[in-house]
């Protein structure tokens, strides 16, 4: 009984105190203030609940996938900000032991982001059918990435948006468009990300040498995101603060380029070695998919000041 309370103690712990976050900033987007009272944070649950369900959803679908296996993983570790656009930094699970078999890895890998999208896809669904379509403000206002995915669910559920016009997403939309994001950045085929790790079940240890590639391209992606936006909005006239909104529009993958770099400083270059066992059809099909998904979730600017 100790041995579980030492187990799950933090864990509980900062998935509760995330819920509360989350559910603060909800609130926030509700009432377009800072709650001050607990009937007013209740009025976050709109955001709170569903952008949790995704999480845990993605986070659980590794750690079962980690104990049909038998591999020692940790509960999943929230990441509580209060302060944060979405209320928290997402979480992590702690993997103890090398994953010696492909097939467990790919199974790991796989099931946290493809049990997300099973949450994700039905909130943004319902989120965009809930969401309006009104006149764009005259002010500067956030316009959120938009990926294939998201641009034809956008497209079915409500059809052409005249010009001037734009989508105003709920809280709800928000939390599957978020949802959609994460799974997105976990799909990168880099290091011990989701998507390193069904890489490397389907590629080996060539999977190395496609992570220090990626990591070398993702600043030329940022550059040419930026001017990719930035360019056109320039040519048009576009100047001011609006100008450098559309010029920093891929500032985001050369933060998460740092952010990678720093993480093979910590953990190493290389992925951990599996066996050399053999990675089954069905797995390969499993893989294959999974990846696909990132071309289908990719933003070239994950969010921006329009």
């Amino acid at each position: 009984m100790q041995r579980r309370n030492t187990q799950w103690g933090l864990p509980l712990l900062l998935m509760a105190l995330t819920f509360a976050s989350t559910l603060y900033v909800g609130a926030g987007m509700v009432l377009g203030h800072h709650p001050t009272s607990l009937v007013e944070l209740a009025a976050g649950w709109v955001f709170s609940v569903p952008l949790m369900a995704i999480l845990m959803a993605h986070e659980f679908g590794h750690f079962f996938a980690g104990k049909y296996h038998h591999v020692d993983v940790s509960p999943p570790y929230f990441i509580p900000v209060p302060f944060f656009l979405f209320g928290t930094l997402g979480a992590v699970i702690q993997i103890r032991e090398r994953i010696r078999s492909r097939n467990a890895l790919l199974d790991i890998g796989a099931a946290g982001p493809l049990a997300g999208m099973v949450v994700a896809v039905p909130v943004i669904i319902y989120g965009i059918a809930t969401s309006p379509v009104e006149a764009l403000p005259e002010t500067p206002y956030m316009l959120e990435g938009r990926s294939l995915l998201y641009l034809g669910l956008l497209s079915w559920l409500k059809g052409p948006i005249p010009q001037g016009y734009d989508i105003m997403l709920t809280p709800t939309a928000l939390a599957g468009w978020a949802g959609l994001l994460v799974t997105m950045i976990n799909l990168l085929p880099f290091g011990q990300l989701d998507g390193g790790h069904v890489a490397y079940a389907l590629l080996g240890r060539r999977q190395d040498q496609l992570s220090r590639k990626l990591l070398r391209l993702l600043p030329l992606l940022a550059l040419v995101v930026s001017a990719a936006y930035g360019i056109p909005a320039y040519l048009e006239g576009t100047r001011g603060d609006r100008l450098v909104y559309d010029a920093s529009a891929g500032t985001h993958w050369l933060v998460w380029a740092l952010v990678l770099w720093l993480l093979t400083r910590a953990t190493g270059p290389s992925h951990p070695p599996t066996e050399d066992t053999e990675l089954s059809p069905r797995r390969r099909v499993v893989g294959w998919f999974t990846l696909s998904l990132f071309v289908l979730l990719f933003m070239p600017s994950w969010i921006r000041m329009q």
